[in-house]
Formats: C-alpha cells, structure tokens, sequence
C-alpha cells in the first residue's frame, strides 16, 4: 500500500503505511489544522509509536536517564511562565500572543510532552532537548490567533477544572508546587509556594506506566492499552497546558474520541453501551446524593451475596472448567447493576436505574456474553492475575469521581453533562466492568485500559462526527 492521505471535512488527516513492506508505524494525526476551517483542533496529539517495542536495558533506567531532562524541564519551565506573563499581558492588550513569544512556549509544551511520554513509557526513543517535532509522541500545535480578552484575563480560573482533570489522568501537566509529590496537592498560594506545572507523578497514566514498567521488562514490549491510555492522558495534559499557558483559547476536550486514530479496542465480551442523552434535570442533580443510597445500601448487600457467588463459581470452574449458566447470569446482573449505579453517581447517567440489573435497561450499560470454557491455571489464580487490572481500576476511578464533580457542577448550570466528560467516564466504568467481570469468572479474558469506547480499525477511513462536537468540555 502506498502512502496515502486523506482529508475529512478539513478536520482529519491520516496518514498510514504498510509495515509489512517498509516497515513504518501508522502514523495518525487527529483533528489536523487546515487554515480554512476554524473548527480543527488547534492542540494535536501525534502518535508514530507503531511497534511498541521498548529497549529493556532503557526502561529499567529510565528514571536515572530522564534526569537531565527533568532538570532542563524544570528551568524551561521557569522561563515559560515568565514569557507566560508576557503573553497574557499582550492578549489583554492586543487580544493576541506575539507569534516569537507563542511559539517559545509552544516548544515548551512540546518539549514537556516529548518528555512525559518518554518517562511514562508512552515512547521508547530518547528525546531530544530542543522539543523539536517528530518525536514518537508528539503535539502540534497551532499559530496564535486572537483571543477573547475577559477570557485571557480569568484564565487560570477558567482553567481549574482542566487541571484536575489532567491532574487525575496524571498524563503530564498538574498543579502543586515544586517540592509536591502528589499531583493532587494545589498551592495555597502562600509566598513560599508557587503554581507549578510540570510532570504529573500521579493519576491513570502513573499507574499505567508502573503496570507497563514490569510488563516490558517481562516481554520487551509495551502493552497496548497501557500505551493508548497513557497517550491520551499526555494529549490532554498538552491541551490544557497550552490553554492555561495561552498558546490557544480553545477548551481543552476529555472526549475519548480524539484517540480513536491511535487507540485500539480489541473485541472483549464485556462492552459498554452508551445510548443515554446529554440533559440532565437540575433537580435529580442537585439531591443525587441522597437519591442514590438506597442503591447503596443494596449494593452492599448483593456484594455480599456476590462474595459467596464467586467462590461457588470459583470451585466450580476448578473442576468443570467452565462457570453454571445460573451463576453467571446472577453475577453478570451484578456487574451490570454496579455500573448502573456508580454511572447515575457520577452524573455520566441521566435516569434513576433500577434495582435489578437487567440488561438494556439503563442508557449506560454493560453487555456481557454468554459463560465460556475458561483455563483452569487462570480460575485458580485468578485474584493474583487481577491484582494490575485492579490498581489500574482503582486508578481510572479516581478520574471518574473527578468526572463526577465537574460533571455535577455543570449539569447544575447547564442543565446537560458535557460530552467528553460522559465519554470519558463511561470509559472508566467500561474497564471497571471488564475488571470486576473478570475478577467475578464470569470471563477470562484480562481487561482492555486503551480509552475509547468503540472499535476503530486502524488504516480505514473513519466517519468522524462534526467538529463542532470536540469544542471542548466547555466550562
């Protein structure tokens, strides 16, 4: 197959190659500028990280070897703000970012980005320290163009509940201060303490990148889903990095959707289903707290009870090899119903679910197969084979509740969630799902943490939605 480009209403191009005959990686670009079309995304995550083959000597140093970078990142990083200023004096002044000074910024964004994903295991190839574009995980991003002055000016406000966000997907920029070693501390703002912006040394991508970490040093090979979850962290920490940081007035968007040209979603039988709309009633918003313990106090019963299920499913697949029809229905509802509940906790469900976890009852729900004959070796191991799934799933939780309290706030102003955060957190519930269902025996196949939620095949033409959906989160 020869090179080939492809151009989508203005707003996508890819760019793939056959590995087989030159042995290239797929190279996607999401959203590319086109100058004709004001709708593109002006921040751009590059992924050319097609083999996900990792240098084993590299990777168990990685740390010690990222230490020149970390202490160039952290001086860059002091000069970036200063320019910062700069900027946001020049937009409140002209309403737009001198083209030398945006662009000094914007190396380092890309520079921050080259190296978070060279840290996180994201990318395998040593970065170089001008931020200079093709690295294997890359960011373009866009000239300056003008901005909204009372925008500029309320900036860092309007850019808070991006940076929890990004801060719980731990992909790159956070908030604290410099001697902080939890992404979720925030400055006080006292004279000793300063906003710091930097690598994220928490959230979804850490725990992915440990879970990777042990697993290339086993297979010399990065997993996939660890890799696609942790680029899309760093691509939203890049978007939200360059709007805290001027470079764009663009909002920064959560939406899996923008991984759809780099993540992959092998077939699993545990899916997610989302049929569920965007509004949502200020007034089952605003009491969802008390509306949703009596589900609650009967999931905590029915855990109980699922307890004892598993362990019968358990000795049971030890010695048939396969899990009873019964028990597998019964813990599959839990499953489903569990989802249910958390999904209308979080906001990321509008209606109020029901209490039995049937299948298609609710607009976020769970599919799940028929039982099927499972190995032996893995029914016995089964707990200690779930242990990274489950730091993982404890992991992408944490951004679901984060989902849950900007979602909260919005829907009670707005009156409807925006559509990346539900995305996203439906993902979370998704692999949670998978996690739980296998944990249960109700499936052997191990859960997927890449974040999309459809399968998109790699090298096809894929049938974007409007643009105007990835405006952002729109806070």
């Amino acid at each position: 197959m020869e090179p080939a480009g492809y151009d989508i209403g203005g707003t996508l191009h890819v760019v793939a190659r056959d590995r087989e005959r030159i042995h290239q990686p797929i190279v996607v670009t999401t959203m590319a500028c086109v100058v004709a079309d004001p709708d593109a995304r002006p921040i751009r995550l590059v992924v050319r990280d097609g083999d996900l083959t990792r240098t084993r000597l590299t990777v168990f140093f990685r740390l010690f070897l990222a230490i020149p970078h970390f202490i160039w990142l952290t001086l860059w990083g002091i000069a970036a703000f200063v320019v910062a200023f700069i900027l946001w004096l020049a937009v409140l002044i002209e309403g737009k970012a001198p083209e030398n000074l945006h662009d000094f910024v914007a190396g380092y964004v890309r520079y921050a980005t080259h190296v978070a994903s060279y840290v996180l295991l994201a990318a395998d190839p040593y970065p170089g320290f001008r931020g200079a574009p093709g690295y294997a995980v890359d960011v373009e991003i866009d000239p300056p163009v003008r901005q909204g002055r009372w925008g500029g000016f309320f900036r860092l406000i309007l850019a808070l509940p991006a940076l929890l966000l990004a801060s719980a997907l731990g992909g790159g920029f956070s908030s604290g201060s410099p001697g902080q070693s939890s992404s979720w501390q925030w400055s006080n703002g006292g004279s000793e303490q300063a906003v710091w912006f930097g690598l994220s040394v928490g959230g979804a991508a850490s725990a992915a990148a440990f879970l990777a970490w042990f697993a290339i040093l086993a297979r010399g090979s990065a997993p996939r889903g660890l890799r696609d979850l942790t680029a899309f962290a760093i691509g939203y920490g890049a978007q939200t990095g360059s709007y805290l940081l001027l470079l764009t007035p663009r909002y920064p968007t959560s939406d899996p959707k923008l991984a759809e040209p780099f993540a992959e979603l092998p077939e699993h039988p545990v899916r997610i289903v989302v049929t569920d709309d965007l509004e949502r009633p200020r007034l089952t918003v605003v009491f969802r707290l008390f509306l949703v313990i009596p589900h609650l106090i009967w999931l905590m019963l029915w855990s109980i009870a699922a307890f004892f299920a598993v362990i019968a499913a358990w000795v049971s697949g030890l010695v048939t090899g396969r899990i009873p029809l019964a028990l597998h229905r019964y813990l599959a509802a839990y499953v489903r119903y569990a989802t249910h509940v958390i999904a209308f906790l979080y906001v990321v469900g509008r209606r109020f679910p029901g209490f039995t976890g049937r299948a298609g009852s609710y607009g976020i729900d769970v599919e799940i197969d028929l039982p099927m004959s499972q190995n032996r070796w893995k029914i016995l191991f089964r707990f200690f084979l779930a242990l990274p799934a489950l730091i993982l799933g404890s992991a992408l939780g944490g951004v679901a509740v984060v989902v849950g309290f900007l979602g909260w706030w919005y829907a009670l102003a707005r009156g409807r969630m925006p559509e990346g955060l539900r995305n996203l957190g439906a993902s979370c519930l998704r692999y949670n799902a998978q996690t739980y269902a296998y944990l249960g025996l109700l499936t052997d196949r191990y859960p997927c943490a890449a974040p999309v939620l459809e399968e998109a095949t790699p090298g096809e033409l894929v049938d974007w939605p409007d643009p105007l959906a990835f405006t952002g989160d729109a806070f």
